[in-house]
């Protein structure tokens, strides 16, 4: 398979297995929902097609476990190991798309007044979470997790004074 062709989907599933090491299409749903799921998200079925997409293409091998339920483990071949650090080592600059509902919902005439106090209590609650995983795990993460985390951090921080910005224009 062409590398040009494949996705960020596809890296983040090659980026799971590679940290997991063996992985099943359901281990990388799981590691993917509680790891980066608050900065990249992926629909579970988008999870099942991606995993057959690579093996198909020789990016991951499989190996069916014996037994009840035929479950299948993932490595990366050499070929997805070489796709992923190619992948990793590309400066290239892609724009963010900013999928915020409460902005959407404020370009088509919503009331700034109902929507900001909850979009504040959300976000103020997102960052507590942000800074309590922080103080509690952060010296335990990789520096490029750390570093996705002081993201997460920095967003919601962002998040809290728009909102809060939104609330006082209307007073």
């Amino acid at each position: 398979m062409d590398v040009a062709r494949l996705t960020t989907p596809s890296f983040l599933v090659l980026g799971i297995v590679d940290t997991l090491g063996e992985a099943s299409p359901y281990d990388v749903k799981v590691e993917a929902a509680r790891t980066v799921a608050p900065f990249w998200s992926m629909p579970h079925a988008q999870v099942y097609a991606q995993c057959d997409r690579l093996v198909a293409a020789g990016l991951l091998s499989e190996v069916r476990q014996p037994g009840g339920r035929n479950r299948r483990l993932m490595r990366l071949t050499e070929a997805g190991r070489k796709a992923l650090a190619d992948w990793l080592a590309d400066p290239a600059f892609v724009p963010v798309e900013a999928r915020e509902r409460g902005i959407l919902k404020l370009w088509f005439g919503a009331r700034p007044e109902v929507l900001a106090p909850v979009q504040l209590t959300e976000h103020h609650r997102t960052l507590a979470e942000y800074e309590e995983l922080a103080g509690s795990v952060g010296e335990l993460l990789t520096r490029g997790q750390r570093e996705a985390l002081e993201f997460g951090i920095r967003y919601e921080r962002m998040m809290v004074d728009f909102w809060q910005w939104v609330e006082q224009r209307g007073e």
